[in-house]
């Protein structure tokens, strides 16, 4: 059973995603949170970087954003061609030039927000790329024949020149993903109406992405979440109006509490420990996790745990341990980026090869992307993995 949480405190809004009473995913919504990625803006080049084949851009934003040459230039499939890095942008874009763009990663003190022309407009089957006729398949979707079915169900009613990722949660379903190309077209046309109906040629928001509880209700399976709870009349009322609109909102049961909702469901001592650096594991050993600006590095120790006398298996049985809490960490914190793990020295190649398993296994879970990439020469661990919620960085 999933429920979604949603606690007013003051100036911000705390979003638990809670199964079967355990907290599973968290995030914190400020109320003059800078967040952007996603948005979909009127952007007006305002300078050309020739040596570095960019361009800065005004989207009306405190700072001009970035965009890089690739981003600029229709997109390819790199799996099959490449890209053609020896055209000059100035032969692109021009200064002055008014260009339809969407944030990709959010702006931080020291950059700008980095933006692309390549459009992505993720609904609950589908993710649709415009101007592409690039049709690709999530990953964890595995078998074969499902793979087949999906992207010629796609290719046969999606309209030429979109492009789509086909998502997790299309898997035996028909008319229902049919539906959604048809849905998330009619969206995507009224964004461009917006744009070439605008003739300020000044920078503009065109549209909004999904709030934190729109994304994961797009995210999860249907018929998933079966209620959510808040203390926030306003956002009560978002909700029963969404219900209204979006069917994959009507089956949901939404409750109005007049209190704290952490407290009441008990798990604001969960959501206290998500700052700790140091997490203690059932068998007494523990991880610390460090955040720095480049990576998250995850240390696996021994602690109090002693074990056996054969001491491949004491190690084995930790870093087994550890790898189940990681897992939940990296989701729980919504870590991004590149993710370092030192597990304590296996001397056996097949503990290594089960570890490696076990915790791919348990990011399956997650809603994101991960990639875990294996041991490296130095032992350890590496992986990457896509925020949820960039303004967490």
């Amino acid at each position: 059973m999933l429920e979604i949480l949603i606690n007013k405190k003051e100036d911000k809004k705390e979003i638990s995603l809670i199964e079967n009473g355990k907290l599973v995913e968290y995030y914190i919504d400020e109320q003059d949170s800078s967040r952007k990625e996603g948005n979909i803006y009127i952007g007006i080049v305002k300078d050309i970087i020739k040596g570095m084949q960019s361009a800065f851009v005004d989207i009306g934003t405190e700072k001009n954003s970035f965009i890089h040459l690739k981003d600029v230039l229709p997109k390819v499939d790199e799996k099959k061609e490449k890209l053609n890095q020896n055209i000059d942008i100035k032969d692109v874009i021009k200064v002055g030039q008014k260009i339809l763009v969407q944030v990709k990663k959010d702006s931080n003190v020291q950059k700008g927000a980095r933006i692309s022309t390549h459009i992505n407009l993720p609904s609950k089957y589908i993710v649709l790329m415009p101007n592409t006729s690039i049709i690709t398949i999530s990953q964890k979707i595995e078998d074969k024949n499902e793979q087949e079915r999906l992207i010629k169900l796609v290719k046969n009613n999606i309209s030429q020149g979109n492009g789509a990722v086909i998502r997790t949660s299309a898997i035996g379903k028909e008319n229902e993903v049919i539906q959604d190309i048809k849905n998330v077209e009619g969206r995507w046309k009224n964004i461009q109406q917006k744009y070439l109906q605008d003739k300020q040629n000044k920078p503009k928001l065109i549209e909004e992405a999904e709030d934190i509880v729109q994304k994961m209700i797009i995210d999860l399976p249907v018929d998933a979440v079966q209620q959510i709870i808040t203390n926030d009349k306003e956002e009560y009322k978002k909700i029963e109006d969404k219900k209204k609109e979006n069917i994959y909102f009507e089956k949901i049961k939404i409750q109005l509490e007049n209190k704290n909702i952490n407290e009441k469901y008990e798990i604001q001592k969960e959501i206290d420990k998500i700052e700790n650096r140091k997490i203690w594991l059932k068998c007494g050993g523990f991880i610390t996790i460090d955040k720095t600006e480049a990576l998250t590095a995850i240390d696996v120790n021994t602690g109090k745990y002693t074990g056996t006398k054969n001491i491949e298996q004491t190690i084995y049985k930790v870093n087994e341990e550890a790898t189940v809490e990681i897992a939940k960490q990296i989701r729980l914190r919504d870590i991004g980026g590149i993710i370092i793990i030192d597990y304590i020295d296996m001397q056996k190649q097949e503990n290594k090869d089960k570890i490696k398993k076990l915790l791919e296994e348990k990011l399956k879970n997650d809603r994101t992307k991960t990639q875990v990439e294996g041991f490296t020469k130095l032992d350890l661990m590496e992986l990457t993995r896509k925020h949820i919620c960039s303004h967490k960085e």
